[in-house]
């Protein structure tokens, strides 16, 4: 798998993630346990991205 693609698909989950947690929080009994873990999930993705980006810059 490329970087490129790799990333794309990092990417793609943190978006999925993103309308998960949007449409948890509008639920009426929303369930906070699995916000926080929602968040944390997309926490995660989200430095993977950042990491494979600063390791694909030339220094």
């Amino acid at each position: 798998m490329s970087l490129a693609t790799h990333l794309a698909e990092l990417a793609e989950k943190h978006r999925v993630l993103d309308r998960r947690i949007e449409q948890e929080m509008s639920r009426p009994a929303k369930a906070d346990h699995e916000i926080m873990r929602l968040k944390l999930e997309k926490l995660r993705i989200k430095e993977q991205i950042e990491k494979l980006e600063a390791q694909s810059r030339p220094h």
